[in-house]
């Protein structure tokens, strides 16, 4: 094809198996003719698309060639990465795409503009039906920023640019000041970017998710009745506690940089993918925020669309307070409330360390629709902390700490919860791993 050694081309031989990548198209080129376009026409027209394997799971990939007319996208173009959906659609099989984009072709307007809305368009139209895994290896600007956020899983490649207004264009900010465009800023501030790191770190991370994407259940490398160990100390960390229960240990946690009170990834449980979303302490709080309850909200939709149980890890006694929270936690709780309702995959809640007030009620309890709630002995659930309500119960002449005493006993515990039906099992934490699988695969 004349550009063997692209870079376009060596991010799909980084991703796929040696010698699994089989070209499909390398021969068209543009219709267009305006502006002397035919003079520069190459064979790919600026993407290269095809099939391989990924630890021998089939998928389809596309990958834009910023040395052929800058990457840009142009009706061939186009029509070659609507191509790799149709086929992947027949086939059930994950779509990988690597941007690298100068934006839409000049020379052809608006029917560029079109073939960009006609591929923007085949992305929606397929999520929740095959897997789809972008990532952002050079320049993503402008309306082509809505296909990586489209995406089920997105990667970033440090150096890249993900942007709707370039950083100098934005009053007040310019590059230097606040990189708004960079893989650091998509990952920690917009949430847009599940990993980033270098090309081989990327498609490291490409190559795990796509391991647990769910196909046929595989059988499991790591002992069912294994015990878990040390969750005392993993309490309050859901990604921690998640690690311990997951085969083999492996969690693969993301958007790991935003919203780092709410936790989110997947697992395999017994050889069966399923889907994490928990609570991690932040300086000691507990809390809900706005940012995690929509990061929560989008993945159990994503598990919910492509049939992958939930697993809620719980540990939640407040919401976050300020007046930005005022603002977006409703309707950030309402949408993360209709996402665990609607999902219709086997839901269980582990409450880890404590449960209170409706933030726990929010986060996948019983009367939300979770299908099994488990919790430890020493686990705290209740309508508030002992020492909270004591000062509210306390009448003047009343002793506090004996209110507190008796409100911890009575009110404040997983037993009391389990004796009026709100928790269906109180398990070890060493055979919470146990306790878990046995009650996902009542559902299978």
């Amino acid at each position: 094809m004349g550009n063997d050694l692209s870079q376009a081309q060596a991010r799909i031989n980084a991703l796929l198996d040696d010698n699994s990548f089989v070209e499909l198209q390398s021969l068209v080129t543009s219709r267009n003719t305006d502006f002397n376009l035919d003079a520069k026409k190459e064979p790919s027209d600026g993407v290269i698309i095809g099939h391989g394997l990924v630890d021998g799971t089939l998928v389809f990939v596309f990958s834009q060639n910023a040395d052929v007319l800058g990457g840009t996208i142009g009706e061939m173009h186009a029509k070659k990465i609507l191509s790799v959906y149709d086929m992947a659609l027949k086939v059930g099989a994950p779509v990988i795409g690597f941007i690298d984009c100068g934006g839409v072709r000049l020379q052809e307007s608006f029917d560029a503009l079109e073939a960009l809305g006609s591929v923007i368009e085949r992305a929606a139209d397929v999520k929740g039906v095959i897997p789809q895994l972008i990532c952002v290896a050079g320049n993503c600007g402008g309306g082509l920023s809505v296909l990586p956020a489209l995406a089920d899983f997105t990667f970033m490649v440090d150096g890249a640019k993900l942007f709707i207004n370039s950083p100098d264009t934005i009053s007040g900010n310019s590059s230097d000041k606040c990189d708004t465009s960079s893989a650091a800023f998509q990952f920690e501030e917009a949430g847009t970017v599940d990993m980033h790191g270098s090309l081989a770190e990327v498609v490291s991370s490409m190559r795990q998710v796509i391991s647990m994407i769910p196909n046929d259940i595989v059988e499991a490398s790591d002992d069912l009745n294994r015990a878990a160990e040390g969750l005392e100390s993993k309490l309050t960390d859901a990604a921690a506690v998640a690690t311990e229960l997951a085969d083999n240990r492996q969690f693969v946690e993301l958007k790991a940089g935003f919203a780092k009170e709410m936790v989110t990834g997947l697992i395999k449980l017994d050889g069966v993918t399923i889907g994490v979303v928990g609570n991690r302490e932040i300086d000691g709080e507990a809390v809900l925020s706005a940012a995690g309850c929509e990061k929560a909200a989008d993945f159990v939709d994503l598990c919910d669309m492509y049939e992958i149980p939930v697993l809620s890890i719980t540990n939640v006694a407040a919401f976050k307070s300020c007046t930005c929270q005022e603002k977006r936690l409703p309707r950030a709780l309402s949408q993360m409330t209709q996402r665990f309702v609607d999902a219709s995959v086997p839901k269980i809640n582990l409450i880890t360390k404590q449960g209170y007030g409706t933030p726990y009620v929010l986060m996948n309890s019983k009367s939300l629709g979770a299908d099994l709630v488990y919790a430890f002995d020493t686990t705290s659930v209740g309508a508030m902390e002992a020492s909270k309500a004591a000062k509210i119960l306390a009448d003047n002449g009343t002793d506090a700490a004996a209110i507190e005493k008796d409100y911890a006993e009575l009110q404040d515990s997983a037993l009391t919860a389990a004796a009026h039906g709100h928790i269906d099992r109180i398990v070890s934490m060493a055979d919470a791993r146990k306790y878990i699988i046995a009650g996902f695969e009542m559902f299978f």
